[in-house]
């Protein structure tokens, strides 16, 4: 049976999770889920999101899957039309579905750049206008939207994606500075370094995987759950006066640039040595 979290306040409420077919995805509705959350789970890829929805349901969860493209408005509108006939009014949506390609800029694209710039932040703005006018009659309601740091720091070679996730994080802003007044949040968080299915080949790689470790501060790369926690709570009666923010899930990664200077005398020291 899923755990009833009461201390989040989420228990019963309708959550709406996209991208719910992924790896990140899963895991953040695993967290609503055990939560008390009721799921409605978007993915295009209708085999991979019922998935989700069958291991949450054997958890003692109630979800539901639809098949949703997050670029297509009539999609979108379809989805939050069923979502709204038959659960009831989204209490929590978490835009998630994302997408990642190679390509230095020099070279991209129209095409490529619209390509993702239609999942990674279009796609955002219409699940929220159509999910968000839901709250926003009921006067309440979160929205959590997963970024990236590297909508803070530019990721080269990667076409328009460190460009798609810094969109992410103003829009969220404007969102939380309009609906804010009618009691409707709207925050971000930016994973650092995480190890989904996705990113599964980069650690399958034993340098790799240490390498990456070795530059986070706390040396180990983010799970999913890591992320799935920090989105539970954005959405969560606990962060009810949160609003607005951009929470970095990076273990410290985005701090290291000072660590990287060479300092005589100034060497790095066991802590327990004193």
């Amino acid at each position: 049976m899923a755990q009833t979290d009461t201390w989040l306040g989420l228990a019963g409420r309708i959550a709406v999770v996209t991208g719910a077919g992924g790896g990140l995805g899963r895991a953040i509705a695993g967290g609503l889920a055990d939560a008390g959350a009721r799921l409605v789970l978007l993915d295009r890829d209708l085999p991979s999101c019922e998935e989700t929805a069958a291991a949450l349901r054997t958890r003692g969860a109630a979800a539901t899957a639809m098949r949703c493209d997050v670029t297509d408005p009539e999609d979108v509108a379809a989805a939050a039309d069923r979502t709204a006939r038959d659960l009831g009014a989204c209490q929590v949506l978490v835009n998630n579905a994302g997408l990642l390609r190679p390509g230095p800029i020099a070279t991209l694209t129209l095409e490529e750049w619209n390509r993702l710039m239609s999942v990674n932040l279009t796609g955002y703005f219409l699940v929220a206008k159509a999910f968000g006018r839901q709250m926003l009659e009921r006067k309440a309601g979160a929205l959590v939207h997963v970024a990236s740091i590297a909508g803070r720091h530019p990721q080269p070679w990667s076409g328009a994606y460190s460009v798609s996730k810094a969109g992410v994080v103003m829009l969220s802003q404007q969102l939380a500075l309009e609906w804010g007044p009618s009691g409707v949040r709207s925050n971000v968080v930016s994973p650092g370094l995480v190890r989904t299915p996705m990113t599964d080949a980069y650690y399958r790689i034993p340098e790799v995987a240490e390498r990456r470790a070795g530059i986070v501060p706390l040396r180990r790369v983010a799970t999913t759950g890591d992320i799935a926690d920090v989105v539970a709570f954005l959405a969560s009666d606990r962060a009810g006066y949160v609003n607005g923010e951009d929470v970095c899930c990076d273990g410290g990664f985005g701090r290291v640039l000072m660590g990287l200077v060479p300092r005589p005398g100034f060497e790095a020291r066991d802590p327990a040595e004193g």
